[in-house]
């Protein structure tokens, strides 16, 4: 099964930038979707962004178009998650995960079957 670690989170302020990281054991173009998921305490996951590998179409959250950028590298077995112009309200627990088939709506989490260990994301004034 493959394994999913992210990297790239830290502490920024309001109105900066960071790029998060989720590199795959196996090839991510073997995967039908990627996504990214943030979960900030006492609140839900949330879908934040995905990508299918074949066509390469991404979706977003409202909170976050025009914000961030989801790519992935296939050379790279790797996702990213450019985020920029982030706000206070963006701190979470980014979270990457993958969907063998694709199938279900990108934003909900049962969608997808394999989860990271998340990496931190923290934005002050």
């Amino acid at each position: 099964q493959v394994q999913l670690v992210e990297s790239g989170g830290g502490s920024v302020q309001a109105g900066g930038s960071l790029r998060l990281s989720c590199a795959a054991s196996t090839s991510t173009s073997s995967r039908k979707l990627m996504g990214w998921f943030r979960q900030a305490p006492g609140k839900e996951r949330e879908g934040v962004a995905s990508i299918y590998a074949g066509s390469g179409a991404t979706f977003y959250a409202d909170s976050v178009k025009g914000r961030f950028t989801i790519s992935q590298d296939d050379a790279e077995n790797t996702v990213y998650l450019q985020m920029s112009s982030l706000k206070p309200e963006d701190t979470a627990m980014y979270y990457c995960a993958a969907s063998l088939y694709g199938l279900g709506l990108w934003y909900q989490t049962n969608t997808y079957s394999t989860w990271g260990q998340g990496t931190q994301v923290t934005v002050s004034l």
